[in-house]
């Protein structure tokens, strides 16, 4: 069982699981209704509806505090969408994949004290193969 951040509740497994096939299945409603091709923002406009729409409260554009050595600075993380303020979504539409996401994702993890994460790249012709779970 884990915390989140700021609060004292636990966090659930079956919690946990829930959100994560609300996002997959997200994923796959946008996908499979724009395709590939578009731009980060189109996807992520219409994720977050989707989420939304289904009872999930979500934050887009988020901006995370760094603390380092006692030193706040807000500047420090954005993160593309935060899903009951349990799960990090960073969403990408590249064709490209870049091996510094999955530590950027870890990253975000680490310094928001969240457990689940994904990356998500909506540039791909079958969205399985762009969606990947990040657990810490």
């Amino acid at each position: 069982m884990s915390y989140h951040k700021g609060s004292f509740l636990p966090i659930s497994p079956e919690e946990e699981e829930v959100l994560g096939k609300a996002i997959v299945n997200a994923a796959y409603t946008v996908h499979k209704a724009l395709g590939p091709g578009l731009l980060e923002k189109v996807y992520e406009v219409c994720f977050c509806h989707v989420l939304a729409r289904e009872g999930f409260h979500v934050k887009r554009q988020l901006d995370i505090p760094i603390v380092f050595e006692n030193f706040v600075f807000d500047e420090g993380l954005r993160l593309d969408v935060m899903v009951n303020d349990l799960v990090i979504c960073e969403l990408k539409a590249l064709e490209t994949v870049n091996p510094v996401w999955e530590a950027q994702i870890l990253s975000h993890l680490r310094l928001t004290n969240k457990r689940l994460g994904f990356l998500i790249n909506f540039n791909v012709p079958l969205i399985k193969d762009g969606i990947k779970r990040f657990v810490m």
